[in-house]
């Protein structure tokens, strides 16, 4: 007897239903320790889960990442692997923080009303209910990770593996502290990476200002968009080819406003095509004046507090914030005749990735990592192809960001965070990097008086340590040795620098080689209309209730679908409703499979899979569904080994769907009538069904699980069955069959054209040639599905004969003439006969084109030429009986 659904204690109900199956099985499957990893003969295959931040819900994002990754782990671990997906989740750091203080706002408090402890005893409340909400929501989009190895990356082992790495490049020279100019939030009150700084383009004025020369023999004019900022002017600088500005370089100009002399100087930065050719020089709060700056060694004029505030230095504007500075330097710039015009001008500014304010450049001393070093190896193993970008093109946007990478500012004035290991003894000046979690004295001279920096690493620092603190480096651990380095990175485009650089260089640093060999970059879930979603657009998705609406095999299909790795995707409910529809498709076919394969023994093999009837005994149909499946599996297969799981999610839906259900059920029900039932057809039912659900099974699990156990099936889950392989073909068997498919299309077609009624039955004569024994055995298939009359349905050999009143249906092989007397339109019929014969006439053109061109026919590949000449051959075969068909009609 075959294994059914009683031993998991489930029936099969006449609907599916999601909620209900997809909690049973994921708990049937965890309990069942299948998460965990197990070799069968393969060895390890790796994905360590990007953790998302423990900063509130989910969002698509994190499902399509999750599918994309759950689908690689479940085809690898029913192909043998020992599958292993690290799960985790991030501390957020910025964002961290600044969730918690909008609750603490809520409650009119601030971080420093509760203090530094307590406040991250708060965040650390915040971060625990929050995890398991997370966890939750992981589960419920089906995730196979192993929850038993489950890390935050605030965890003991992750933060003591932060302090290794601190201390290992800081004793190596790759650390240092250092005064540079860098970008802060004023809100956040933090330095932020590069990375960290999103540009948006802002409309705001371009305000052009005369500066006078301190001999009186003139004045500079220059533009900004800034003019606050002039307050910390040090300098006006020119190209030094540039003839207008020849004799005053060397010479000083008057700064307005505060009436201080500073110098004009020759650089070629400047851009002399640029407004005047003369641009003010501001080093401490603009990149490019640093430069400049450091060039000319100018003097660095801080008139920015890290609050947003103007300081001392702003003269009359100090206190001021900088809207109200910028409108009162404006303000007497007018009223001292200093200033030229302003014009409306379209920028871009820098703003916090977090919380949206514009960010300052600001003179600060802060901690760096040393990146020309680091980066090097990182390089070399992209342009040798150690780890390869999925899609590849992202191999050159990788190069040329570490090819240009600079220094790596890692402090961050927060409170929530890794903080920095570094040590001051207050005693004798000493500082001191360790790993251990509190230093009690000072190496130096013993005393006990040492405080740590006040400072914690930018969240990407552990993030970067990701792939191997999660296995417990720095500890050489078992897990370490047998699952470094692994084999996927699974994660968006664009984190491709905040963190995939980063984990490669730390694990080309810290473990002597890459951390994986493959990235894979998905792209960003946007609405149907292609706009990225956001609350204020009201355009969100919400992961958890569509997936509790339509079910999560069908949002995981849906996602899956949608697009390629590496290209944006948009998505809609009337996509995942279409993925429910398909979910709900198998399971009806799978209800009506069941009522023949409960009919009789279905044979097994030795595992107790079904097997296929003997070759004699198959229909031809039969065998163009078995070929079809050994199709399928091999593009599927493949598909998916590239990395091609949209296009693999096609390809069984385009199966399952279209010629499964729609064909080879409807086909099988003839074999399947109480006077004419096939044991056959049972058997093979269940051999392509189990097979089909195994393939589908990484993408859409849990509908798959539901029906595989009720079918004869290997084992005692579809998440551990082996991975289908091809065991037969019927190459020519199933192109035999497709004609037989074509031309119940085209009878069905002409029926439409002519308006017979669906439940007509009309006759046909078929002059199969070649195809006659196909046709003759697939008689009752063809009857049926063509809705032919039995008793009017006659075959004929040789070429078919002229008859008047007869709709023609012509292929390559295969002509049919339907006797449609009284019902056929004669015009009607050669209108369409000779819209036929254009197309064929199109696929000659085309053919022969393709077939004279002669640098085709050297270079192509033979098979794509021959293919070519096969097409040629069909078309000219089939105008030729179009032809003949269009002349007899009277």
């Amino acid at each position: 007897m075959m294994t059914s659904g009683a031993s998991t204690g489930r029936t099969l109900g006449k609907a599916y239903e999601p909620q209900t199956s997809e909690a049973h099985w994921y708990a049937f499957w965890n309990s069942r320790g299948y998460f965990k990893p197990v070799d069968r003969g393969k060895g390890p295959y790796v994905v360590i889960m990007p953790p998302p931040n423990v900063t509130g819900e989910l969002h698509m994002g994190h499902a399509l990442f999750s599918t994309v990754e759950d689908i690689l782990i479940r085809f690898h671990r029913m192909q043998g692997y020992a599958a292993l997906w690290l799960p985790g989740a991030d501390h957020a750091g910025i964002a961290g923080q600044w969730v918690v203080e909008k609750e603490l706002a809520k409650r009119s408090l601030t971080r420093h009303d509760l203090g530094r402890d307590a406040f991250v005893a708060e965040i650390w409340d915040w971060m625990e209910t929050y995890q398991e909400r997370i966890k939750a929501q992981l589960r419920s989009l089906g995730a196979s990770c192993d929850w038993s190895r489950y890390v935050f990356t605030m965890d003991p082992g992750p933060a003591r593996a932060v302090r290794v790495a601190f201390k290992w490049l800081y004793d190596r020279g790759l650390i240092y502290r250092g005064e540079r100019l860098i970008s802060w939030c004023p809100r956040c009150m933090t330095a932020l990476s590069d990375l960290e700084v999103d540009h948006v383009d802002v409309q705001g004025s371009l305000w052009h200002i005369r500066y006078p020369l301190a001999d009186g023999s003139g004045d500079i004019e220059v533009a900004t968009t800034r003019p606050e900022t002039m307050l910390g002017d040090t300098a006006i600088a020119v190209h030094p080819d540039d003839e207008r500005y020849r004799s005053v370089v060397g010479k000083d100009v008057i700064l307005p406003i505060l009436h201080r002399q500073i110098p004009i100087v020759a650089d070629e930065a400047v851009d002399p095509a640029f407004g005047s050719g003369a641009v003010k020089v501001t080093p401490a709060h603009d990149p490019n004046d640093f430069e400049i700056g450091r060039r000319h060694n100018l003097p660095f004029v801080t008139v920015m507090n890290f609050d947003g505030t103007m300081n001392d230095v702003a003269g009359p504007f100090a206190g001021q914030t900088i809207e109200a500075a910028r409108a009162g330097v404006v303000a007497q710039l007018d009223a001292e005749g200093l200033l030229v015009r302003a014009e409306p001008h379209l920028h871009a500014v820098g703003v916090c990735d977090r919380c949206g304010t514009v960010v300052e450049p600001m003179i600060s001393k802060q901690w760096f990592v040393r990146m020309k070093e680091l980066a090097e190896p990182a390089i070399e193993v992209a342009r040798n192809g150690t780890v390869k970008f999925v899609p590849e093109r992202f191999t050159s946007v990788y190069l040329n960001w570490m090819e240009n990478v600079h220094d790596w500012c890692i402090s961050r004035q927060l409170w929530w965070g890794h903080r920095i290991p570094i040590w001051y003894c207050q005693a004798c000046g000493a500082v001191s990097a360790t790993d251990e979690e509190v230093l009690h004295a000072c190496p130096v001279c013993g005393s006990r008086q040492v405080e740590q920096d006040p400072d914690v690493l930018d969240t990407w620092f552990s993030s970067g340590l990701w792939p191997f603190s999660t296995l417990g480096w720095p500890e050489r651990t078992e897990d370490l040795a047998t699952y470094y380095p692994g084999h996927l990175m699974e994660t968006g485009y664009d984190i491709i620098f905040l963190w995939v650089a980063r984990m490669i260089f730390f694990g080309l640093e810290f473990m002597g080689e890459a951390p994986f060999h493959t990235v894979y970059l998905h792209g960003t879930v946007r609405d149907a209309h292609g706009q990225r979603m956001s609350k204020t657009k009201g355009n969100v998705l919400d992961p958890t209730l569509i997936s509790a609406e339509y079910g999560t095999d069908a949002l995981r299909f849906a996602l899956i679908t949608a697009s390629g790795p590496g290209n944006d995707l948009k998505m809609s409910t009337e996509r995942v409703e279409a993925s429910r529809n398909f979910a709900n498709k198998l399971y009806n076919a799978t209800r009506f499979a069941l009522g023949a394969i409960e009919k009789v023994e279905i044979a097994r093999d030795a595992d107790g899979a079904p097997l296929l009837p003997e070759a004699s005994a198959l229909a031809p149909v039969d065998r163009w569904i078995i070929d079809l499946l050994a199709r399928t599996i091999e593009s599927v297969t493949r598909l998916t080994e590239e990395y091609q799981l949209h296009e693999a999610g096609r390809t069984l839906h385009e199966f399952i769907w279209s010629e499964f259900c729609d064909w080879y059920i409807e086909a099988a029900k003839v074999r399947l009538r109480p006077e004419t039932f096939d044991p056959v057809v049972p058997q093979v039912l269940a051999y392509v069904l189990e097979r089909a659900l195994r393939l589908l099974h990484p993408s859409m699990p849990f509908v798959t699980e539901e029906l595989w156990q009720h079918l004869p099936h290997v084992g005692d889950a579809l998440i551990v069955a082996p991975w289908p392989e091809v065991e037969v073909r019927y190459e020519s068997d199933a192109a035999a069959f497709e004609s037989v498919k074509d031309v119940v299309r085209q009878i069905r077609n002409a029926r439409s054209e002519h308006g017979v009624e669906p439940a007509r039955r009309i006759g046909a004569e078929i002059y199969a040639g070649a195809l006659s024994e196909t046709f003759l055995s697939s008689r009752a298939e063809l009857e049926f599905l063509a809705r032919l009359d039995p008793t009017a349905v006659s075959f004929h050999s040789g070429e078919p004969q002229g008859r008047d009143n007869c709709a023609a249906i012509v292929t390559a092989d295969v002509t049919v003439l339907l006797p449609l007397a009284g019902l056929i339109d004669v015009d009607a019929e050669r209108a369409r006969i000779t819209a036929e014969i254009a197309a064929a006439d199109a696929e000659i053109e085309r053919a022969q084109a393709m077939l004279s061109n002669e640098q085709f026919i050297q270079r192509a590949p033979a098979h794509v030429v021959d293919g070519h000449r096969q097409r040629l051959a069909a078309a000219t075969e089939r105008r030729e009986a179009l032809e003949k068909r269009r002349s007899e009609l009277r």
